[in-house]
């Protein structure tokens, strides 16, 4: 029998159990196997392949939905991957027509990097910003933002998932609520007994991924990502929005460096919702 062709080939949900495959997936493509973090977006999201028939898959991406149950006001897409033998074949256009076809009238975001840009513009996404990935060992400096910061508690979560749905537009509750668990760390910023910030610390391979960034002004990020950095010894990684340019200087002064640049693109809306002067960094590009 013939192998058919990965034009012929069902696509179909993936699940937690398919965590190994999406990895062996990513590690086929160049990029780190991330299972940290496949596990959260399989977990919290929805994912879609298609199966290789000598084993393993030949696609994957994973959508994120935010919003009410059944009634999403955004999702965003990640992780779309095409093992290296069938690639340019198609595959991936394939697997995106039938993501957005299945999404609906569900807006949709991504951060598309230069390579898979040209696809989601076929597939009538458009550019609506661009963030920076900086990585690099963080340096203290004198003086640092003096803006109280504290390891989240439990009791703060509530607080928190009501400041990322007002900065972020969209109520993410099913994804913040399980940051406790798959963070190193959660801390906030506090005035006056009100919490005026929130940054989370990952772990994806050698790093720690500071997101999500939420804060009420750059000063306050500036505390977040010093007080995470503070207790770690991994180098930090983290995608900021350009517009943030004081953010980024700092960081860069503080040792970090620019290794890359995505577009952030919309399908269905002409911008995100929420407020970006305090939506500093996602949780991970793959998530929003």
């Amino acid at each position: 029998m013939p192998t058919p062709s990965p034009a012929a080939l069902p696509i179909r949900r993936l699940t937690h159990r398919d965590l190994t495959a999406c990895a062996d997936l990513s590690e086929n493509r160049g990029w780190p196997r991330e299972e940290h973090k496949w596990g959260l977006l399989l977990t919290a999201g929805t994912g879609y392949g298609i199966d290789d028939p000598d084993g393993g898959l030949v696609s994957a991406c994973v959508i994120t939905e935010y919003g009410p149950h059944g009634r999403p006001a955004l999702a965003a897409v990640g992780m779309v991957l095409v093992a290296e033998r069938h690639a340019r074949q198609g595959v991936g256009r394939r697997l995106m027509r039938h993501v957005v076809s299945a999404m609906g009238t569900t807006p949709l975001t991504l951060h598309a990097t230069p390579n898979g840009r040209p696809l989601y513009e076929e597939l009538g996404f458009k550019t609506t910003g661009r963030a920076e990935m900086v990585v690099g060992r963080f340096t203290p400096g004198d003086p640092e933002p003096d803006t109280i910061t504290r390891a989240a508690t439990a009791e703060d979560l509530p607080a928190i998932i009501r400041l990322d749905e007002e900065v972020f537009g969209a109520d993410r509750t099913h994804v913040i609520a399980r940051l406790p668990a798959f963070a190193d760390q959660v801390r906030v910023a506090e005035e006056n007994g009100r919490i005026i910030g929130y940054a989370a610390a990952w772990p994806n391979m050698d790093t720690h991924v500071v997101g999500p960034l939420i804060a009420r002004d750059t000063r306050t990020a500036k505390a977040l990502v010093a007080s995470l950095a503070a207790r770690t010894d991994r180098p930090l990684r983290t995608d900021i929005d350009v517009r943030h340019e004081e953010l980024l200087t700092w960081l860069k002064a503080r040792g970090l460096e620019s290794v890359a640049f995505n577009a952030v693109m919309t399908y269905g809306t002409a911008e995100l919702p929420g407020d970006w002067s305090r939506r500093f960094a996602p949780l991970t590009v793959a998530a929003g």
